[in-house]
């Protein structure tokens, strides 16, 4: 019986690597085929009850399929493209354009050529379909085919389309250069951290393993229509995972190189380690996935994404972490620390820290407190009501360069107006109301022709729609603007119904969704982890206290970044959903670090007393809380390697924050606080009715 029990001891950690094996195997390769159901069109990710995506709708009763559109601008051919008049080639470029009728990806009959007021540029707009999705590059060289049949100029494309196409390109190696930089960046710092060769190997494929496993399961749901991955959702899913997975199995390791330096034997020594580490392991994860989930709430469809993608490769982590990485640390022994040797995880740099905290508590968090305050006093100069065109690449891109040519010689809203959808019988009105509206350039109802002008509109269902022409760039803040002041101008009319839309109003309706989606998202996320952190520490005072310091390191990061993105790389503001993905992960991940703390503070506390708990759980758990922070920093800074703005910000955001709560927040305002407070801070729980430390009059 005893070698049945013996054999039994053996098969099951062989068990569950055999099971990891085959889905690192089977489901790894969907790492490199989730780019085949992800969607990087831009139209598909608008509010659901915005006015702009109603305009949508309506404009399907026009007999228009739903479209987008790239603008093609002729300029002279020579150096620079000022003072060379191209206007006489109109003729040509009309007939380049029509030549695109009917052919494939194209929606519609092409505008004709128009000519700019200074005679040196030329413009016409070719509808395309807006699930072109890889062969969209192909269909653009066929406009940039097409137009280059006219003698004597040079061709760019620009608007929407061109954009969508940049961005594909930019996310074309997400799933090899990013997965390849993150994966390197983690192997380094474990490498440094454990001076091991086979438990840093065991971490990062414990990670892929997790990694492959979340795409398998995305991929099949996306493939279903259950959930929507375009690249940013897919590039974060990459880092979260590795991230999370990484943080998880530092902190296991950890407790069981203590468990081998009592000289347990391994199977005693992961028993304990998997026993001490689930409770936290499960609660961090918990934070993080109920976080995600949290974007549910959103009426933004690409943060509704995030939300349960995001969750998935949580799990898909914390499986890993405590089912693969247990089973290989069984059959490794102390072999997986070679060719150290296990110790316990206390420093010297740690203890005398933890020795600071003790002595002067008070005097540590308050200078701590006034540090962050002062980084959280510039939080309100971080923007976020989206960024330019010429900012969301972080390199050139061929539609920036496009655009800034079309806003020299056309009116900034050229060939993508403001859509306006009203009543048949209230045209005259409603375009007299556009026409007097401020940062307007120009006003034409659609025709039975599909265009602007030139005849009676075109009426279906007893309605019109009318283009109106911005005189500021689409996308920008005085565009914007000029949506708000049309909307209010037009819906005045009496009996119009009007509603306007476009690719303006689009942003401004996204903007305005983000802001709705702050202030009704953030409040539930904090709720989500209070009651975890309530039910995990059996308290309510340390909880709130952590509640209050993570949110107090999430506006002094908003405060930094304001100052970074502004001043040392040039951004005018930042994404409209950038400071809730920021909150979402900083918050949900910087609470992990506090709950590994104080899990372990409250366990030595049980035993110690508050005092001698903080000073022990700081010394046990600062090396490994640090190197996970360090992990999970660097994995996200990779983020950077895809030339987005959007993905830079939330990389120096996460990456930021994370490691100013780990050596700021985690490592001196909670413990002291907690020490200064003393086992009050457990009230209501039966740890605050133990008598209190006794201190000096100084207060330490």
């Amino acid at each position: 019986m005893p070698l049945t029990g013996k054999y039994v001891r053996w098969l099951l950690p062989v068990v569950l690597i055999v099971v990891w094996l085959a889905v690192g195997g089977g489901l790894g390769p969907y790492a490199g085929k989730l780019g085949d159901v992800a969607t990087n069109d831009q139209a598909a990710f608008l509010p659901r009850s915005a006015e702009s995506t109603r305009v949508l709708e309506a404009r399907r009763a026009f007999g228009q399929e739903e479209s987008v559109p790239v603008i093609v601008v002729w300029t002279g051919a020579g150096d620079g493209d000022g003072g060379v008049p191209v206007a006489a080639g109109r003729g040509a470029a009309t007939a380049a354009l029509a030549s695109l009728d009917g052919a494939p990806g194209v929606v519609g009959e092409p505008s004709p050529a128009l000519p700019s007021r200074d005679g040196e540029a030329l413009q016409g707009v070719v509808q395309l379909r807006p699930d072109l999705g890889d062969d969209l590059p192909e269909v653009l060289d066929r406009v940039r085919d097409a137009a280059g049949e006219v003698p004597g100029t040079r061709v760019q494309l620009a608007g929407p389309a061109a954009t969508q196409a940049d961005l594909s390109d930019a996310f074309a190696g997400i799933d090899g250069v990013l997965l390849l930089v993150a994966l390197a960046a983690v192997l380094l710092i474990l490498l440094l951290v454990y001076r091991s060769v086979l438990l840093p190997l065991v971490i990062i494929i414990g990670a892929v393993f997790a990694l492959g496993l979340a795409c398998g399961v995305v991929y099949a749901l996306a493939e279903r229509d259950v959930v929507r991955v375009d690249g940013q959702v897919q590039g974060i899913l990459f880092i979260l995972v590795i991230g999370a997975a990484t943080d998880y199995a530092l902190l296991l390791t950890a407790r069981f190189r203590e468990e081998l330096a009592e000289g347990r034997d391994r199977f005693t020594a992961v028993r304990a380690a998997v026993r001490r580490s689930a409770g936290p392991v499960t609660a961090s994860a918990a934070t993080v996935a109920l976080g995600l989930l949290a974007l549910l709430l959103s009426d933004l469809t690409n943060n509704r994404a995030l939300g349960p993608v995001g969750a998935i490769g949580i799990v898909c982590a914390v499986l890993s972490a405590l089912t693969f990485l247990p089973a290989v640390l069984v059959l490794l022994g102390r072999a997986a620390y070679w060719p150290a040797k296990p110790a316990h995880t206390g420093h010297p740099v740690w203890s005398r820290l933890a020795g600071l905290v003790d002595r002067a508590p008070r005097r540590v968090w308050a200078v701590t407190l006034v540090a962050l305050a002062a980084c959280a006093a510039f939080a309100p100069t971080l923007t976020a009501r989206g960024v330019p065109l010429d900012e969301i690449f972080v390199s050139d891109a061929r539609s920036v360069s496009a655009q800034a040519t079309l806003a020299r010689h056309f009116p900034g809203g050229s060939g993508n107006p403001a859509v306006v959808i009203a009543d048949a019988d209230r045209v005259t009105q409603v375009t007299r109301a556009a026409q007097g509206t401020r940062g307007v350039a120009s006003v034409a109802p659609v025709t039975a022709a599909g265009r602007p002008g030139g005849g009676p509109p075109l009426v279906v269902d007893g309605r019109v729609r009318i283009d109106v022409t911005l005189a500021a760039t689409a996308d920008s803040d005085e565009a914007k603007d000029t949506v708000a002041r049309l909307r209010t101008a037009v819906h005045a009319v009496p009996g119009a119904d009007a509603l306007v839309g476009g690719y303006t109003a689009q942003q401004y309706d996204t903007q305005r969704t983000a802001e709705r989606d702050r202030l009704l998202i953030i409040p539930v996320v904090l709720a989500i982890i209070l009651v975890i952190l309530v039910l995990l520490l059996r308290s309510l005072l340390v909880p709130v206290l952590l509640i209050a310091t993570v949110a107090l390191n999430f506006l002094a990061t908003l405060g930094v970044s304001a100052l970074v993105f502004e001043r040392a790389l040039g951004f005018s503001g930042t994404d409209a959903s950038v400071p809730l993905y920021g909150f979402v992960f900083l918050v949900a991940l910087g609470v992990d670090y506090n709950i590994f703390l104080m899990s372990r503070v409250r366990e030595e506390s049980l035993r110690f007393g508050t005092r001698e708990g903080v000073l022990r759980g700081l010394t046990a758990t600062g090396g490994v809380i640090t190197s996970a922070g360090v992990v999970l920093a660097a994995t996200f800074a990779a983020l950077a390697v895809i030339p987005l703005a959007f993905l830079l910000q939330i990389a120096f955001i996460v990456a930021f924050g994370v490691l100013l709560d780990t050596l700021v927040v985690r490592s001196l305002l909670v413990p002291a606080l907690v020490r200064d407070i003393g086992p009050a801070a457990w009230w209501p729980g039966a740890l605050s009715r133990r008598p209190e430390e006794r201190r000096d009059p100084a207060g330490r």
